[in-house]
């Protein structure tokens, strides 16, 4: 069991018919508390309904909140989500939030220290508060993951580049892999070559790349793992990235081998992609029998 501190945006997806609890780091941290981590958020909210309910929703599913702030001055984050006929998402996210405003503490520096891993995405630092109180805690911590999770413009090259210096993980999705390489004028036109281009600039061991329905790839001390995707009819995707990086990092974390690490988190992303919402409740027995039928 490890004690992992996921740092971010906690918030409403809002969809045509209803409201469903989100934010990609709280995702990650709601689905790694059910592979029985220690998880702790650090965010913030509105002193309002929908803070109050969030907050609510966080303790009851055993996720550590003593680090989410309250704030009078800026409202609980909300995002409009549109679905396509294929259920892709597209996102309207407000601005500005309280999670855009979260400010450094003493607390959260002795949280994050004592850690064993730290997870973060990109568009928490389209806020200089934000970002400057992510900096500081990167710092602290003894294992950054990061999850660039790119939704324009919310994000710059000179950020990306700095956080992947800092990461010992990163995680990102096919198109977000292409987009980068092109920041490095790469002339590689190979996902694999350019994910080893990747590693190599930014001296990180570990990468993984999400294909879609296709599965992924990761890069792991040196050596790739692949896996080609489950068959499944998808509901919508919110959340189905983040499911499958809270199951790996889980893996990884416990030491288990790759291969089998990039399977189960294949197989949960394809769970969540093929339900409705971002947080569905899965048993181990579940995602076993859909892995192995």
């Amino acid at each position: 069991m490890s004690n992992i501190v996921c740092f971010g945006e906690v918030l409403w997806d809002v969809f045509p018919d209803k409201k469903k609890i989100g934010g990609a780091p709280l995702n990650v941290a709601l689905r790694l508390n059910t592979f029985s981590h220690n998880v702790s958020m650090v965010s913030a909210i509105g002193n309002d309904v929908l803070g109050t309910k969030l907050l609510e929703y966080i303790q009851a599913n055993g996720v550590e909140a003593s680090c989410i702030q309250v704030t009078n001055a800026y409202n609980t984050g909300v995002v409009q989500v549109n679905l396509n006929k294929n259920g892709s998402a597209t996102y309207d996210i407000a601005y500005p939030s309280a999670w855009d405003k979260i400010s450094l503490t003493k607390e959260m520096g002795n949280l994050v220290k004592n850690a064993d891993a730290l997870v973060f995405g990109s568009l928490v630092t389209r806020d200089n508060l934000s970002k400057n109180t992510l900096y500081n805690l990167i710092e602290l911590s003894k294992y950054n993951i990061f999850d660039l999770n790119l939704r324009p413009p919310h994000y710059s090259k000179d950020i990306l580049m700095y956080l992947m210096q800092k990461a010992d993980f990163i995680k990102f999705n096919d198109d977000e892999l292409y987009e980068v390489a092109g920041f490095l004028n790469s002339k590689f036109n190979s996902l694999e070559q350019n994910l080893k281009l990747i590693a190599e600039q930014t001296k990180t061991k570990r990468i993984c790349v999400t294909k879609g329905a296709h599965g992924a790839v990761l890069l792991c001390d040196g050596a790739l793992y692949y896996n080609s995707g489950y068959k499944i009819k998808v509901k919508d995707t919110v959340g189905a990235g983040d499911a499958f990086l809270a199951s790996l990092i889980s893996q990884l974390l416990r030491k288990e081998n790759p291969q089998d690490a990039i399977n189960f988190a294949c197989g949960v992303g394809a769970l969540v992609a093929q339900s409705e919402g971002a947080n569905p409740k899965l048993s181990l027995k579940d995602i076993n029998a859909f892995i192995n039928p």
